[in-house]
């Protein structure tokens, strides 16, 4: 089988950012990279869950919600996907930006987190999320659509 081409970045040089992933026709995925892969520290699972459920529930009722297909996280605890349709890159970092510093300032209910609404609605971590989502603010401020490109990590 060929290697998909997310495997074919070199994860020991991949630093912590927004990356474009792929695009599949008017589909775009972005790599919201929060921990430096193989770093040794990986988001813990409740918080991980916990950013998930704000992430995808700010994002889809943003501005910019109708270009939202997908929000959710990597297997390896290193950050998330978000693929969208018809958004521009900079409003796609726009739109992560904006989710992070709702994130870290988030107050209430966590959406989502009852048994009716989610398989797994007790492993949350709202202020892990917080503190995690906080991380990342000062990382993305700033970032361009010339910094999306993984090309000094192939």
């Amino acid at each position: 089988m060929e290697r998909i081409a997310s495997f074919c970045v070199d994860h020991t040089r991949l630093e912590r950012g927004m990356y474009l992933s792929r695009q599949d026709g008017d589909i775009i995925t972005y790599d919201i990279r929060m921990k430096k892969p193989n770093g040794g520290e990986y988001l813990a699972v409740p918080a991980l869950h916990t950013i998930e459920h704000l992430f995808a529930t700010y994002a889809r009722n943003s501005r910019y919600g109708s270009g939202v297909v997908y929000v959710g996280p990597m297997g390896c605890r290193t950050g998330f996907y978000l693929l969208t349709r018809g958004l521009t890159h900079q409003q796609a970092i726009q739109l992560v930006q904006d989710s992070m510093a709702f994130i870290a300032a988030y107050e209430g209910e966590i959406p989502g987190a009852t048994e009716p609404e989610c398989g797994n609605y007790r492993e949350q971590d709202l202020s892990g999320a917080k503190a995690e989502a906080a991380a990342m603010v000062p990382v993305l401020e700033g970032w361009t659509p010339e910094r999306l490109q993984y090309t000094a990590f192939l």
